[in-house]
């Protein structure tokens, strides 16, 4: 048995980005009410001690690692759209986006919130600005350390939006 939450419980009848047919298509989102969503995600790069003290110390050669991460990570939230075939544009009202040095498990913890007053969530942008601010870490670093890993990935919480808050589930966490 997994350790996972059962997630597939709270699936909807249908997936939404599945036609009658069973085509993909963009979700109409025209009929919806603009509330207030906010979403915010997670990720860990798990690496040598000695590439975090580097990144640490601010003595790597390409610069400040978690300042290059952030920004990458907040452009990647604004082009979700561009990189996810079926995600709307959004006119993203706030991005956050915090890389925190984890000595004691040798990695770094990158959480992404983004927000808007909108007619449809925002945890793609947030799955999207944890995912690209891991991934030019990593490129930041692989030069002294190839074998760092990135995850798990996961979204934490949303809120607005019909079908309301939602809240990752603490029990039985792994990380």
């Amino acid at each position: 048995m997994s350790d996972q939450p059962d997630q597939l419980n709270h699936l909807p009848d249908q997936l939404s980005h599945l036609n009658a047919k069973g085509e993909a298509h963009m979700v109409d989102v025209g009929g919806k009410a603009i509330t207030q969503r906010t979403a915010s995600a997670e990720t860990y790069v798990t690496m040598a001690a000695e590439t975090l003290q580097l990144i640490q110390s601010g003595g790597h050669k390409k610069g400040d690692v978690f300042a290059v991460a952030r920004i990458a990570g907040i452009q990647a939230a604004k082009k979700c759209s561009d990189l996810i075939p079926l995600c709307h544009p959004l006119m993203l009202s706030k991005i956050a986006v915090d890389l925190e040095a984890q000595p004691e498990h040798q990695r770094v913890r990158i959480e992404a919130t983004c927000g808007l007053a909108g007619q449809t969530g925002v945890e793609m942008e947030a799955l999207t600005a944890v995912s690209v601010a891991a991934l030019t870490l990593y490129d930041m670093c692989k030069a002294v350390d190839k074998g760092m890993t990135i995850g798990p990935t996961r979204l934490l919480s949303k809120s607005g939006g019909r079908s309301g808050d939602w809240q990752f589930p603490t029990e039985g966490e792994a990380p």
